[in-house]
């Protein structure tokens, strides 16, 4: 990356992919985090918890369009989307951590306490929401004004991807809640709000090196202002857009497997607590590791992120060789096979998967089921990228934020969606606030979480989870590949689109200077 191309800098790109991931570790401190303390700790009732997650997806298809017009027509001397990413970390910072600061809705004896715990909840989640997008949308769309070049704008977006990977070790909140707990007489809400304000305030000082190592380089002298409804309408004009935009809502179930997963292998692998993993002695001395624990938790977590990291990584350079669509639709058709595989597996094995064997097969169907979704979410913002330019070429106009907005809507939507899923099915199986807090006091006197019975029948809990992170996600993968099949713009056009925009651009400089 030298100065013969308009292009970022070494140090532009690592400020850029610290950023990213200082950003995604509190994604996923409240995504996973926020929700099992939700669902686990303060024992909010399972469609009142559904009915939260999916009523602030709702506001995002508001709110995300809102911002990415408000992002396009910001102008200041530092761009377009570097202002956004200077300022609101610390206050995406300070939102998160009073997500955790609520009552127990278990303990709470009166139904106006009740109440207010959901409300406090409702209002928190919704207000992070809305903060987190005012930086989201410009983070991902800064990566189409850093580089003119197709190539450097693949690689920079496949890194992103992989950075935000990587930030995925924000759902370890979970198992740091629980040993901290320890500290505080075994209160595990004490333990998640101090692991909380750690995590937060790591990741908020970390998220601020994209705003302020980063430089936006991509001008785009068209001087076409448009306002919502205007942009709203450009979105879905746009036909590719239009068709990734459509294929990623119903991809939507796939999110199940990061909001459930944690739930499930602490619980199912664990028995309700990671620390279980430690063997003690009656007299509370350290007796070694329980290995049948650790295989079955180091299966599946090896398999979730390394399949992703593996898929992040070698996307950019399949892409290179390998027609976009082809490639996606490729990954979502054949994701759906190991993410079906799980619950077959978990039926075969007679719900006991926590075996060397077992754990290790999991373990596989994992990697290759999240290597699928970890090519897809790469290969999503190439072409977002490429909507863009196929927007400025064709209508004058070059409306990053726009566009981008459209990638964070389809993650919070499918958030949403993915949550109110799971909340009908928790609440059809019993596993829901009351019984929740019964589940947690009986795996404390001894009893077994795989065949728990909870007056919903043996091992219920269980059997939804595996349903919750194995056919619901095959079918919303096989699905994902209608909208795609004719995908609107080959490589081949976009390569001319891009070329012609580059030298518009630089004869547009030319002129100025004269």
């Amino acid at each position: 990356m030298g100065n013969s191309k308009n292009t970022y800098t070494k140090k532009e790109l690592g400020g850029y992919l610290v950023g990213m991931f200082g950003q995604n570790l509190i994604y996923n401190i409240v995504a996973t985090g926020l929700y099992f303390y939700f669902q686990n700790v303060i024992c909010l009732p399972a469609m009142a918890l559904g009915w939260i997650f999916a009523l602030a997806r709702v506001w995002d298809a508001i709110n995300d369009p809102m911002m990415g017009t408000i992002v396009d027509k910001t102008r200041t001397k530092w761009g377009k989307c570097r202002p956004y990413l200077i300022i609101f970390p610390a206050i995406i910072g300070l939102v998160t951590i009073l997500a955790f600061l609520n009552g127990n809705y278990a303990e709470a004896s009166t139904s106006t306490q009740k109440v207010l715990i959901v409300v406090w909840a409702a209002v928190s989640y919704i207000a992070w929401g809305m903060v987190f997008t005012v930086c989201d949308i410009p983070l991902w769309g800064i990566t189409s004004l850093m580089t003119e070049d197709e190539n450097d704008r693949s690689k920079i977006l496949g890194l992103a991807r992989i950075a935000a990977g990587i930030g995925g070790i924000g759902v370890l909140i979970v198992q740091i809640a629980q040993a901290l707990s320890g500290a505080f007489g075994g209160d595990m809400q004490k333990g998640f709000i101090v692991a909380a304000v750690v995590f937060t305030v790591i990741a908020t000082v970390l998220f601020e090196f994209a705003g302020i190592f980063t430089r936006e380089r991509v001008e785009s002298k068209n001087e076409k202002k448009y306002g919502f409804i205007e942009n709203f309408k450009i979105m879905f004009r746009n036909k590719p857009f239009r068709q990734i935009l459509i294929s990623g809502i119903l991809r939507s179930p796939i999110q199940l497997l990061m909001i459930v997963a944690m739930t499930l292998v602490t619980y199912y692998y664990a028995n309700g607590n990671i620390m279980n993993i430690i063997k003690l002695n009656e007299d509370g001395s350290f007796a070694g590791i329980n290995v049948k624990i650790l295989i079955g938790l180091g299966s599946v977590a090896i398999g979730l992120f390394a399949g992703q990291f593996i898929a992040m990584g070698i996307t950019p350079s399949l892409i290179k060789k390998i027609e976009k669509k082809k490639l996606y639709n490729f990954y979502s058709i054949a994701g759906a096979v190991p993410f079906s595989l799980i619950y077959v597996l978990y039926k075969i094995s007679g719900g006991d998967l926590t075996t060397t064997f077992w754990s290790i097969m999991i373990g596989i169907c994992m990697l290759f089921a999240s290597a699928s979704f970890g090519g897809i979410n790469v290969l999503q913002s190439v072409m977002i990228a490429d909507c863009v330019d196929y927007e400025e070429y064709h209508n004058g106009v070059r409306t990053d934020g726009v566009f981008f907005s459209g990638q964070s809507f389809i993650t919070k939507l499918s958030a949403g969606i993915a949550t109110l899923l799971s909340s009908v099915v928790f609440s059809y199986v019993g596993y829901s606030g009351a019984n929740v807090d019964k589940l947690n006091k009986a795996i404390e006197q001894g009893a077994s979480f795989i065949t728990y019975d909870g007056g919903t029948g043996a091992g219920k809990y269980a059997s939804a989870m595996f349903f919750l992170i194995s056919v619901l996600p095959a079918i919303g993968m096989l699905l994902s590949a209608i909208p795609t099949l004719k995908y609107a713009m080959s490589d081949e056009e976009h390569t001319r689109i891009l070329d012609e925009l580059v030298e518009k651009r630089k004869n547009n400089q030319s002129t100025d200077a004269e």
